[in-house]
């Protein structure tokens, strides 16, 4: 984290040189300062603010979606071996459709609304946290479950006290992929069809030549995943105090 400005300073420093160095025209690689003052004219008129909401709405909302049902199934097909030895070749063959070759029949299907962007990003984030959440229940201690029943604790005790602690950790790790699928999952459904939106806003930009606003927006965008992973990272480390103990 410390060397973190350092890195970024320097990062900087070489962009800006090889665009003085080959002399890039802007439409080509912009220079820092002219993205920069794109940043500023797009943040003063409103345009990236309301992009940038409704991208996060996506993300938010698909991302909601996708962890949750993969959570409920994952805990129940976690619990059920039988069932999941059934169910999960076409789990899998379903995940082996490419995400972009879905989300155009989700926009012909539910319109290009916000719908059809909550449902790519559910679904491109529903895999990982369905397999994590598969792993972490089966990874609880039968030791433990032992110890809990001989205390005679209920079914909802042990899922509260046992089961979700000792799955955290593996759920937390799937989380952190899932909120960086998220974003991915927002952007491509916005690719297919929006109007408004911060993938919108990429392919207006590519389609006028206008290459220091898409730069505007592909920051903003590794912002958001990178502000999303930190959060979880956030949680993990106030949570999962107990395994450093």
């Amino acid at each position: 984290m410390i060397a973190m400005p350092f890195v970024l300073a320097g990062a900087l420093a070489l962009w800006e040189g090889l665009v003085r160095w080959q002399a890039y025209p802007p439409f080509i690689l912009p220079g820092p300062a002219v993205v920069a003052r794109k940043f500023v004219t797009l943040a003063a008129d409103g345009t990236l603010l309301r992009h940038t909401q409704v991208t996060l709405v996506e993300i938010a909302l698909g991302l909601l979606l996708g962890v949750t049902t993969a959570c409920v199934l994952g805990y129940f097909l976690g619990k059920h071996r039988a069932i999941e030895q059934v169910g999960a070749p076409y789990i899998v063959a379903s995940q082996s459709i490419p995400i972009v070759a879905v989300a155009p029949l989700l926009v012909i299907w539910l319109g290009s609304g916000i719908l059809s962007k909550v449902l790519v990003g559910a679904l491109i984030t529903f895999f990982p946290m369905l397999i994590n959440t598969i792993v972490g229940i089966r990874n609880v201690d039968r030791d433990l479950y032992d110890l809990m029943r001989s205390l005679r604790a209920s079914r909802w005790q042990l899922f509260c006290l046992l089961e979700v602690p000792a799955a955290l950790p593996v759920l937390l790790s799937g989380l952190k992929l899932s909120v960086i699928l998220a974003v991915v999952g927002a952007v491509v459904g916005e690719f297919v069809g929006a109007n408004v939106g911060l993938g919108f806003l990429i392919n207006l930009a590519r389609g006028v030549l206008d290459t220091p606003m898409m730069f505007v927006a592909i920051f903003c965008l590794v912002i958001i995943a990178q502000a999303l992973y930190w959060m979880v990272v956030w949680l993990e480390r106030r949570y999962l105090r107990w395994q450093e103990a």
